[in-house]
C-alpha cells in the first residue's frame, strides 16, 4: 500500500483493514468524489473486505445537496452489491452535517454496507473493534480542532 498516492484526507491502515476519510473545513463534492474513487479502487484491488471510518468532526461548512448525497449513496450500494458485509462508522457532533450522513445511512440500509453515526470517537472505535488511537487525528492542530467533540 505504500506506493499508492492517497488523497490528502484519506488513510488506509492495512494491518487493521480500515479506510479512513477525514475531510477538513469544507465538505465538497470534489472531496467526496476523490474519497469514493479511491475507496472503489481499493475495493477492486484488495480481495478481503475492510471497514470504513469517516471523521466529520473537522468539517465546518458543507457544499453538498441532498440529490448529490442520494446519487453517491446509490452508487455505493450498486458498486458494493454482492460483496461481504462491512462497517462504516461516521463521527460527527454537528446535527446539520449529520443529516447528510444520516441520509447516506438510510439509503445503504439494506446493503452490505452497515453505516452507523457516532458522536464519540470511543464508541466508533469500539464498534469497529479498533484501538481508539488509530481513529485519532495525526497532528496536534487536528487534535485541537476536535476538542469540541469531547465536550
Amino acid at each position: 500500500m505504500n506506493n499508492i498516492n492517497l488523497p490528502p484526507d484519506v488513510e488506509f491502515h492495512e494491518d487493521i483493514r480500515l479506510f479512513i476519510y477525514r475531510p477538513r473545513g469544507l465538505l465538497s463534492e470534489a472531496s467526496v468524489d476523490r474519497a469514493v474513487t479511491f475507496l472503489g479502487d481499493l475495493e477492486s484491488r484488495l480481495k478481503e473486505p475492510f471497514n470504513r471510518f469517516s471523521d466529520a468532526s473537522a468539517i465546518d461548512r458543507v457544499d453538498l445537496n441532498y440529490q448529490y448525497v442520494i446519487q453517491v449513496s446509490l452508487y455505493r450500494v450498486l458498486t458494493y452489491a454482492d460483496r461481504p458485509p462491512v462497517k462504516s462508522a461516521i463521527l460527527t457532533t454537528d446535527s446539520t452535517i449529520g443529516h447528510y450522513f444520516q441520509l447516506h445511512a438510510i439509503i445503504t440500509q439494506d446493503s452490505p454496507i452497515n453505516v452507523r453515526i457516532f458522536r464519540k470517537r470511543e464508541d466508533a472505535a469500539k464498534w469497529l473493534r479498533v484501538p481508539i488511537e488509530r481513529l485519532a487525528p495525526k497532528s496536534v492542530a487536528d487534535s485541537q480542532s476536535n476538542l469540541e467533540e469531547t465536550k
